[in-house]
Formats: structure tokens, sequence, C-alpha cells
């Protein structure tokens, strides 16, 4: 199971919020750079870039550093927050990121996403299901939406997207362990898809369960940040 540490990014500093409550938001970094390399330094492939700024439809100017950290380590990473046209698209490609994380858009505009993945290949593409009561959120987790989180997935299948992140935003920055029964119950009823957990992971046992459930990846963030997984800790997961 790969393990993917997230960046997310608010004025190019390393921050994360609970439950996406942008009110709630604790700055752990100034240096994003530093915290990339140290991942790799570490045996981490890859990581996942969220820009909040993004995200909140704010604007933003943290393209610059996903330009840093994509010409300063050799990580494969997956930048996404915000995404509306074919142009942001390439910009984030242009920028050093080798996968798009996409969600909005997917839901508010299917025709345009469409036509990215005939443009850029479906490959490109890291499609995100963010969930409250197993349904889709959307723009920054703020807006809801009556689909079900398995229509929205059998809407990506039907896109040929191999690969999903699922995560559950009532376990996000809560460090109180991710929704293993959710990804279970996606995991049983869609076989074929490569699975990236989301949202709650807190301790290495987590990291554990996480794999033996099936799952191909898991995002890690507020739980290196607060010091509950260390570097050395995802070392000796990653070698095991």
């Amino acid at each position: 199971m790969d393990l993917i540490p997230a960046i997310d990014l608010i004025d190019g500093k390393c921050v994360r919020l609970s439950k996406g409550d942008y009110s709630k938001k604790v700055i752990y970094s100034n240096y994003p750079v530093d915290v990339a390399s140290s991942f790799e330094g570490s045996g981490i492939k890859r990581l996942h870039i969220v820009d909040l700024d993004g995200a909140a439809g704010e604007g933003s100017n943290n393209l610059k550093t996903l330009e840093n950290i994509a010409g300063k380590t050799n990580l494969v990473i997956d930048f996404g927050g915000g995404l509306k046209s074919t142009e942001n698209v390439s910009s984030v490609l242009n920028a050093g990121a080798s996968i798009v994380n996409v969600g909005s858009v997917i839901v508010k505009d299917p025709e345009l996403f469409a036509q990215w993945i005939v443009k850029f290949g479906a490959e490109k593409f890291l499609p995100g299901a963010d969930v409250l009561d197993r349904k889709i959120k959307i723009h920054g987790w703020k807006e809801e939406t009556d689909i079900s989180l398995f229509d929205f997935i059998k809407g990506l299948i039907a896109l040929k997207l191999e690969t999903i992140f699922c995560t559950d935003i009532s376990k996000d920055g809560m460090l109180m362990g991710p929704s293993i029964e959710l990804y279970k119950d996606i995991l049983i009823q869609f076989s074929s898809i490569k699975l990236i957990a989301s949202g709650g992971v807190s301790t290495y046992d987590d990291l554990v369960l996480l794999k033996e459930t099936g799952c191909e990846g898991a995002i890690i963030g507020k739980a290196f940040y607060e010091e509950r997984i260390t570097l050395k800790q995802m070392e000796n997961f990653i070698r095991n």
C-alpha cells in the first residue's frame, strides 16, 4: 500500500483544517519544500497537494509552491483544488504535477471533465469522492449534493478511471481513525477499483488496518504534523 503524505496549502504555507473548516486552520510550516523533502528522504514516492485557496474559490498563487517542490524533489505529485478550466489543468501539469486531483468539476461540469480525459488522458487524473453521510460534497466541502457515493463511483468507472481517493469529511483532521467500514463497502461493491483512503488516519495501526482492508493507498495529513505518525514509522511501513 502506498503512503501518500498530504500538504495542504494556504498562501504557500502548510496547514491543516478540521472537517474542512477554514476557521480552524493551523499552520504547521512556512516551508513546504522542506516538508516535501523530508518525506522523500524517508522513502516516500508520492505526494498529495491540495490548494485550499483554490478550493475555496479565492484564487491562488500556490502553483509557485508546486513548481518549487517538483523542482527540488523526485516525488510523484498529485495536485488539485478549484480547477475549473483546461488552462488550469495545463498549468498544474506544466508546473510539475504528474497527476491532477479533481472533484467538484466532475459534478458541476461533467462534459468538461470528459474533454479533459480525452485531451490529457485518464491516467492524468485522480478523482476524489469527498463524502459526508455517504453523499458527495463539493467546492471545498462547502456545498452539499444529493449524489450518493456509489452513484458517483459508477460514473467514474464509466469514464475508465481506475483509481479514486475517498475522504470521509466527518473523520478528516479529527485523528479518530479512518472509515474502515466505508472503505470495505466500497471495495465489496467495486472490486475493480484501486481505492486510496483519506481522512482520519491517526496511528501506525490505522495504516496496517487500511492495508488489510485492501486499500491501494492511504493519505496521511494531520497525524504526521501532530507527530502521531513519524517519518521513521513511515519508513518502516514502506520497508515491511
